[in-house]
Order: C-alpha cells, then sequence, then structure tokens
C-alpha cells in the first residue's frame, strides 16, 4: 500500500504555476485506487495539484466499479453495520486517508490548502437539522484539521452553513449555480465566522470554499439556445442564438467572482481578518468540458484569478498540464475591451427569451436529484454485496 510519501521536487509545469496566480487546483475524484497506486502521490508532488473533492457520485462510481471495497464491506456486514453505516464508514476510510496524503499542504501552506471534502448524505439536502448532524458526525469520525464538510446551499443548507461555521466546522458549500445563491453562501460563511468570534475563538483555522457548478449552466442553456436558432424564422434572431452558445457558464462565474470581491474586501470583512479570519474562496466546480466542440480547458484558462480554487476531473487536469497557460483572466475583460462583458453577455441571454432564474432552479433541483439517485444506486448495491455475504 501507498504511504502518501511526497516528491522532494517542487511541482513544475502550467497546474503548479497557476498558484502564481492565486489559485489553487484540486482534483475532482477519489478512490483507493487512486491511493494505493502511488497516483495521488504523483499528482500532488509532481503536477502540483493542493486539494481534492469527492460528492456521492464520485464514490458510487469508485466503490461499485472495483473489488477494492469488497472485503471491507464483507467484514462490515458480519459486524452487523446497516448499509447506510457501511457506506459512510468507507467513505470517511478514503477521506481520512486522502487527508493525510494532503496533510503537508495543509502545514506549509498555513493551512490555506491541503483540503479533502467529504459530502453529507444527499438525501438530507432539504433537512437543516440532519445536516447539521450528519455534518457533525462526519468531522468526528474523520477527525482530521484539512476536512471540508459539503453542505449543498439549498434554502434549507444555507442556515445549516452558518450553524456549522459558528461551531469552528469548515465547510465547503455544493450545488451553488446563481450569483445570488452564491452570495447566500458567503453571507452565511460571514455571520457564522461572527458567532464564532463573539464566543471568544480564533477563526484563522475555520475554512470555507462556495463550489460553482459551471459546465452545467452552459449545457442547459446551449440547449435552449439551439432549439431557439432551430426555430426562429429571423436570421437576426437565430444569428444571436448561435453567437451566445458556450457563453454563459464563463459570465456567470465571472459575476460570482464580482460578488466574491466586493463580499471579502476590507470594508465589509476587514473587521473578521483583523482576528485572523479567512475570506471564503470561491471554487470554480463542473469544470470538465462536456461540448467536444470547446476547448478541453474552456473552464479552466478562462477562469484564472487570485483566491480561487479549480477543482477538476482527471481528464481535465492533464489537459491543463498539457496545453494550458498560466495567466490570470478571470477578470481580463475589465481592461480588455475587446472582450465580452459578462452583466451584458446575461442580459442578451435573457432578453432572447431564456430565464436564468428558472435555469438555476431547474439546476439545483437536477443536482441534488442526481446526488440522491447515486446514493441510492449505491445504497441498493452494498444492499446486494450484504445479502449475497449473509446468505453464503
Amino acid at each position: 500500500m501507498n504511504t502518501g510519501q511526497l516528491s522532494p521536487i517542487a511541482p513544475k509545469g502550467p497546474v503548479a504555476e497557476l498558484l502564481k496566480e492565486g489559485q489553487s487546483v484540486w482534483l475532482d475524484t477519489i478512490s483507493r485506487h487512486l491511493m494505493d497506486s502511488g497516483e495521488l502521490a504523483e499528482l500532488i508532488g509532481s503536477v502540483g495539484i493542493r486539494g481534492i473533492t469527492s460528492n456521492p457520485t464520485i464514490f458510487e462510481k469508485a466503490i461499485n466499479g472495483s473489488a477494492d471495497y469488497d472485503a471491507e464491506i464483507t467484514r462490515l456486514a458480519r459486524e452487523n453495520h446497516s448499509p447506510t453505516d457501511i457506506i459512510r464508514l468507507l467513505m470517511v476510510e478514503d477521506v481520512r486517508r486522502a487527508c493525510d496524503f494532503f496533510r503537508p499542504i495543509y502545514d506549509t501552506s498555513s493551512f490555506a490548502d491541503g483540503y479533502v471534502s467529504i459530502e453529507v448524505n444527499p438525501l438530507l439536502a432539504h433537512d437543516t437539522e440532519e445536516s447539521v448532524v450528519e455534518a457533525r458526525t462526519l468531522h468526528q469520525m474523520v477527525d482530521r484539521p484539512n476536512l471540508l464538510v459539503k453542505i449543498p446551499g439549498t434554502p434549507e443548507g444555507i442556515p445549516a452553513i452558518r450553524q456549522l461555521i459558528s461551531e469552528g466546522i469548515s465547510i465547503n458549500v455544493t450545488l451553488l449555480f446563481s450569483p445570488d445563491a452564491y452570495r447566500k453562501a458567503a453571507m452565511a460563511y460571514i455571520a457564522g465566522l461572527r458567532d464564532y468570534v463573539s464566543k471568544g475563538h480564533n477563526p484563522a483555522r475555520v475554512h470555507s470554499v462556495a463550489s460553482l457548478f459551471i459546465s452545467r449552466l452552459d449545457t442547459l442553456v446551449d440547449r435552449k439556445l439551439e432549439e431557439i436558432a432551430a426555430s426562429a424564422t429571423d436570421p437576426t434572431l437565430a444569428k444571436k442564438a448561435a453567437g451566445l452558445l458556450g457563453m454563459a457558464g464563463i459570465a456567470n462565474t465571472q459575476i460570482v467572482y464580482e460578488n466574491f470581491e466586493k463580499l471579502f474586501d476590507k470594508e465589509t470583512f476587514g473587521d473578521l481578518a483583523s482576528h485572523g479570519a479567512r475570506v471564503q474562496r470561491p471554487l470554480w466546480a463542473s469544470t470538465g468540458t462536456k461540448n467536444p466542440k470547446y476547448s478541453d480547458v474552456l473552464y479552466v484558462q478562462n477562469l484564472i484569478g487570485p483566491d480561487t480554487v479549480n477543482t477538476v476531473p482527471a481528464e481535465t487536469l492533464r489537459a491543463f498540464a498539457d496545453h494550458g497557460k498560466a495567466i490570470r483572466t478571470i477578470d481580463r475583460y475589465r481592461e480588455d475591451r475587446t472582450l465580452p462583458n459578462p452583466h451584458e453577455i446575461l442580459e442578451k441571454i435573457q432578453n432572447i427569451g431564456i430565464s436564468l432564474e428558472a435555469a438555476y432552479n431547474q439546476l439545483i433541483r437536477e443536482g441534488v436529484e442526481a446526488f440522491n439517485k447515486s446514493f441510492e444506486s449505491l445504497l441498493a448495491s452494498t444492499e446486494k454485496k450484504i445479502a449475497s455475504i449473509r446468505k453464503g
């Protein structure tokens, strides 16, 4: 078994160079094979990834996609653990190990990086109190300072985020799609920090990221734009719709970054910063390119900026390591007037007949449903394995 020993040579290449622009790259996958094979240690030590994220879909693929977990499932089943508890224990073990891989980065970065995320049971996305209880349980079970517990940014998740931050539990706010949802997540973090500091605690080690999902917005909006372009009798309208393809996701993200700068400037966050509090970094999620017509590094190359995280799937990581360029791009439109203004882009999309509010609502609903489906699939397969073990 690989012990997680890192290379003494500093990482090199485009991924590592992003750190000079203030951006950290985290890997959007986790599995025992990744750790046992030495691949994770290589990605940390040579490529320059600085954290890792997980979700129910990732664990469902890892556990159902290999025999790596079967022996432990057998042992836990014979100890009469429930299927839900078995899944939780498998996830906790992987996340705890990953935390140990990233602990050197956590320590040497003054607690800025080296985080690993674990998500609460997605079936609790609309239950504030149970989400808080589950998050506390996961926090205690993993027992690592570089853990982030993922809470979805649903209306019920926002008060859970504030409560958990007020207890000193670091949080990854997930499934954010709109600038408004991002603002609510950021304000919950700030309010939670104020509660924590008011109790006399030092906030320096309380960390949070706000995960905005990007490519999913393009997939949905592009489909609507293509429908408009195909059905339009007015050639001008068809041209306008076609010209907006692939632009919603990046524009939406740039506006979120503007909001981040306002919410965490000296005037609004300075008092907390003086106590050692850290900004809640925006995290760009769902950054694998889904449309083969677009660049395979579209959602990395165009969203580079200070105080941000980009969590990428393995194929996107390889692509950027091969031909990405580590230059600040997230707000270049402010100086280069030839680049499209994000506010104007979203306004044009609205004016053409697409409701972004409806799109955001659809995406959060589908996001929760997708994670629920993955968890239920994992639960069903675990129950089947347990039944087979007990029968045998």
